[in-house]
């Protein structure tokens, strides 16, 4: 891990070498923990290529039973999905020879909450949008929104971006 700031006690972290550290949370999540709540975490590196959603599916799905929190599975699997998809999309240059490009995974456990964070090394913000009825797309952080007890987005330096989500079983 590549540390290049360390600012109001706030790390700033690579898209390309970003792994979560020791107790890191969502900033704005932190008023849903309780005081000395377990923590745990996995993390999953994912290729570029549009299979690695299903890998991340599957990687969230057995996370969550290693960690008896199956009732979280549902949800984390689509919110998983819906944030792989967009990393995908709009997070990744899918063209030339950019072997270091990746999409890391880490689902974070504290207590009885969980935090998807995947990282990518775009720059662009998420965007809620409203497509029109005919548009194939455009619906998936509506689903993050109303799956999860918050969600949201840091960029990363010197590049890249964390977009994470909390779930609470």
């Amino acid at each position: 891990m590549q540390s290049t700031n360390l600012t109001r006690g706030q790390i700033h972290w690579s898209a390309l070498d970003w792994w979560p550290p020791i107790g890191w949370w969502p900033e704005p999540a932190r008023g849903l923990l309780q005081p000395g709540t377990a923590s745990a975490s996995a993390t999953f590196v994912l290729p570029p290529r549009a299979e690695s959603v299903h890998s991340a599916r599957s990687f969230a799905a057995g996370t969550l039973s290693g960690w008896r929190m199956t009732d979280l599975l549902d949800g984390m699997e689509l919110v998983v999905s819906e944030l792989a998809t967009n990393a995908l999309r709009h997070g990744m240059s899918l063209t030339g020879d950019r072997p270091r490009e990746v999409i890391r995974l880490s689902l974070i456990r504290r207590g009885a909450h969980v935090a998807c964070a995947i990282t990518d090394p775009g720059s662009s913000a998420p965007v809620l949008r409203d497509p029109s009825p005919f548009e194939p797309g455009g619906l998936g952080l509506h689903i993050v929104e109303s799956l999860s007890a918050c969600w949201g987005w840091c960029p990363l330096v010197p590049q890249g971006k964390a977009v994470w989500a909390v779930l609470a079983a």
